[in-house]
């Protein structure tokens, strides 16, 4: 059996089949993918009405690949007050919003406190709005600032209404890599500790992938078989989101680009090794709103969602700085074929458009 009938069959392919499908024909690779999204999805495309909300761009992190983060001596870090998010969550929730998605950067200076006040309230006043906030990057921050924990943290988390994390942090799990963009920042085994605790409370998060900068094609693969490797277990991860990553304003200094027939092949072959996650998000975000509709066709089933604020991909070059309205979105779903289908944070069906 080649690897082709190996994949159509519903056979889980190895690290070194996984990494041969590079070699492959970008239109057979995505034709594999796509019959295997057809099977989960048909022609579906997810979405929600979601809210970015980044609280506060000062870091005591130097991570080389961000744009994001504010140091000491940067004139224009912010952090907002609680009121200030309250006005913005008041706002998304009277015109149909379902989720708000609640990460930054690793404050020194505002405090456990401040974050597990700032999920109470918002539960407290929108109880009916799902919380999606911290990374496990955020978490393993907190835990060393105010020695707790991490099962201490997370269930200060549960407590204060979070109902489920991102996947941030995650970036490239091979060590060297990350020693090399994000130096001091959660390992990859303490960022796969910090998930599997919070799948063990009964909750479920995102994973993601950083990928266009210095990683290689089997760092890549390798990030997608530790992430199989725990959905076998925990059952835990709702999507897997491989990020492009944004070259401007960082200090990875990349010169060249990762190309549109790299990210299709990267999100494809996504599709064929996590056979026990369901869903592929195409992050319209970081990959741009048209090759995101593009990798519909090559396994993505999902696109995130209308976001309407985002600070921290626009600032590295990103263009979602100011999100997209829902009429424009669910049209061009539509327009490329596929079903627009209104989603909640857990991936619950609540409408075709």
């Amino acid at each position: 059996m080649d690897l082709k009938e190996k994949i159509l069959a519903g056979k889980r392919v190895n690290f070194e089949e996984a990494l041969a499908l590079y070699d492959m024909d970008l239109f057979d690779l995505g034709e594999l993918a796509d019959a295997i999204r057809k099977k989960k999805h048909d022609k579906k495309t997810y979405f929600n009405i979601n809210r970015h909300i980044n609280p506060t761009n000062i870091c005591a992190d130097v991570c080389k690949f961000c744009a994001y983060s504010a140091t000491r001596k940067n004139p224009n870090q912010y952090t907002m007050s609680h009121d200030e998010i309250m006005e913005i969550v008041k706002d998304i929730d009277s015109r149909g919003a379902k989720e708000v998605h609640i990460v930054s950067a690793h404050n020194p200076n505002t405090g456990l406190e401040w974050y597990l006040d700032i999920f109470k309230k918002i539960k407290s006043a929108y109880p009916h709005l799902h919380v999606k906030a911290l990374t496990a990057a955020e978490v393993d921050f907190l835990s060393r600032q105010y020695g707790k924990s991490y099962d201490e943290i997370l269930d200060l988390m549960v407590k204060n209404g979070v109902d489920s994390m991102p996947g941030g942090g995650a970036e490239i799990f091979d060590e060297k890599v990350r020693d090399y963009i994000c130096k001091g920042k959660v390992t990859s085994d303490q960022w796969f500790e910090i998930h599997k605790k919070w799948h063990e409370r009964g909750k479920k998060s995102n994973v993601t992938m950083l990928f266009g900068h210095v990683e290689s094609r089997a760092n890549r693969i390798d990030h997608m078989m530790r992430i199989r490797e725990l959905q076998d277990k925990t059952g835990g991860f709702n999507c897997f989101i491989p990020l492009v990553y944004q070259k401007e304003n960082n200090y990875l200094n990349i010169k060249e680009i990762i190309t549109a027939n790299e990210i299709l092949k990267t999100i494809a072959i996504s599709r064929i090794v996590l056979d026990n996650v369901d869903n592929i998000k195409a992050y319209w975000v970081t990959s741009t709103v048209n090759l995101a509709l593009v990798a519909q066709e090559f396994g993505a089933n999902d696109l995130d969602g209308t976001i309407e604020k985002e600070s921290i991909n626009s600032a590295a070059g990103a263009k979602s700085a100011h999100g997209m309205k829902l009429e424009d979105f669910t049209a061009l779903i539509k327009n490329s074929g596929f079903i627009p289908v209104e989603r909640d944070s857990l991936y619950n069906e609540i409408k075709e458009w």
